[in-house]
C-alpha cells in the first residue's frame, strides 16, 4: 500500500521536476499542449519500432475478431509516450477512451462508477498504476478477468455478495515503477510492452512533426540542435521547441536557426546534452568536494542539499545513461567522460 511518507516524497520529487526545463514528468499547464502534438496512428508514431508492430498485430487481430483488445501493460520513464499509445489504441479500435490515475482512485465506488460506464470495446486508461489502493486492486481483479464486479452489500451477518456484469473493455495500465506493481495485478495483464529512449535521430524527426504542427519554420540542423538536449524524451524536445519559439519571436522577429536555438537554449543553461545546472552541480560537488568520489549518496545528499532519494530517482538515472557517473560498493564516482564535459582534468584516485 501507497504509505503517507511515500506519497510525501513523491509530491516532493514531482515538485523538484517541475522547476526544471528538462523534467521529464509533464507540468500542469501542458496538457492541452502535449494534446495538440499527439499522433492519432501508429504509423504518425516515431520510434519504438518493436512496440509499433508488436502492437500492429495486437491491434488487426482483435479487430479481426471483433474482440477489445486484451488488458495491456506500458511501462518506462516518464514522456516516452504512453498516454499517447494509450490513446493511439483507442482511435486504432475505434472505442472511446477514460483517463485516471492510481491516486484519484480512492474509493471503490470510484471505480465502481467508471467500470459501469464503460461500453464495449471502451478503454480505461490508468495512469500510475503503481500507486493505486489494493482495496481498489482487488475490485479490479475479476472485472480484468471476467468483466464483472463483485460488491458487498450491508453489514454484518446480513451482507452478501452482488455480481454485476460488465461489457468487454480493455484496460491500459502505466507506471514508471513496474516492479511496485503486486503480482496478481501484474499477472492479469495480458501485454506487457516497455518504451525505450529515442535515438537523436528519432528525436530531430519528432521535433520536425511538433514544429509542423505548431506552424514553425526550422530546418534539420536547428531540429537537431533541440534533439541533442531533450535528453532522448518527447516530452522534453516539445517543451524545448515551444521556448526556442518563444525566445526567436521575442529576440529576433520569429526567425529560427540553429544558432538562435542554441542561444534560447544556453540561456536555460540546457547543454548540448541535455545537462542543466543542477546535473553540472552535483557532478562539480562530487569533483571538488570528494575528489571525484568514492562519495555516499546520504554524504553528498548533504553536500548538495538535495533529499537522497531525488538525488536516486530525479538526477542520477540521466547522469548514469549518460556514463558521466558510476555506483561502486563506496559510493559514486564521476568517471572520465564526467570530467571531460565539465572541462576538468581527471586525477588519480584510490578506490
Amino acid at each position: 500500500m501507497y504509505t503517507i511518507a511515500s506519497m510525501i516524497k513523491s509530491n516532493f520529487d514531482q515538485n523538484q521536476e517541475e522547476t526544471r526545463e528538462i523534467s521529464r514528468s509533464q507540468k500542469e499547464n501542458e496538457s492541452v499542449f502535449e494534446a495538440t502534438l499527439r499522433p492519432q496512428t501508429l504509423s504518425d508514431f516515431i520510434g519504438q519500432d518493436e512496440l509499433k508492430q508488436s502492437l500492429d498485430i495486437f491491434i488487426s487481430a482483435a479487430k479481426k475478431r471483433g474482440e477489445p483488445i486484451d488488458h495491456t501493460l506500458l511501462y518506462g520513464n516518464p514522456g516516452l509516450g504512453k498516454t499517447t499509445l494509450a490513446h493511439i489504441i483507442a482511435n486504432e479500435m475505434g472505442g472511446k477512451i477514460r483517463i485516471t490515475s492510481g491516486p484519484a482512485l480512492e474509493h471503490v465506488g470510484d471505480l465502481a462508477a467508471i467500470l459501469s460506464n464503460l461500453q464495449n470495446g471502451d478503454i480505461l486508461f490508468i495512469d500510475e498504476i503503481h500507486r493505486m489502493n489494493r482495496t481498489i486492486e482487488e475490485i479490479l481483479y475479476p472485472a480484468m478477468e471476467d468483466f464483472a464486479l463483485d460488491l458487498v452489500v450491508g453489514k454484518g451477518p446480513s451482507a452478501r455478495t452482488l455480481r454485476l456484469g460488465l461489457e468487454k473493455f480493455t484496460i491500459i495500465g502505466a507506471t514508471t515503477r513496474p516492479s511496485l506493481l503486486s503480482s496478481p495485478l501484474r499477472d492479469r495483464f495480458g501485454s506487457t510492452y516497455r518504451l525505450n529512449f529515442y535515438s537523436n535521430k528519432e528525436m530531430g524527426d519528432i521535433v520536425a512533426r511538433s514544429a509542423r504542427i505548431l506552424g514553425i519554420e526550422i530546418d534539420p540542423q536547428t531540429c537537431e540542435s533541440i534533439a541533442n538536449r531533450s535528453r532522448q524524451t518527447p516530452r522534453i524536445a516539445n517543451r524545448l521547441l515551444k521556448r526556442v519559439r518563444d525566445y526567436s519571436q521575442v529576440k529576433h522577429n520569429g526567425k529560427l536557426s540553429s544558432d538562435i536555438a542554441n542561444l534560447a537554449l544556453d540561456m536555460l543553461s540546457i547543454d548540448e546534452l541535455g545537462l542543466d545546472n543542477c546535473d553540472r552541480r552535483i557532478l562539480q560537488t562530487i569533483i571538488d568536494k570528494f575528489n571525484g568520489g568514492p562519495v555516499g549518496l546520504a554524504t553528498l545528499a548533504a553536500a548538495t542539499q538535495e533529499e537522497t532519494e531525488t538525488l536516486e530517482e530525479i538526477f542520477e538515472p540521466f547522469l548514469l545513461q549518460l556514463g558521466f557517473l558510476e555506483r561502486t560498493p563506496r559510493g559514486r564516482v564521476v568517471t572520465e567522460k564526467g570530467y571531460k564535459h565539465l572541462g576538468n582534468k581527471k586525477t588519480d584516485t584510490l578506490l
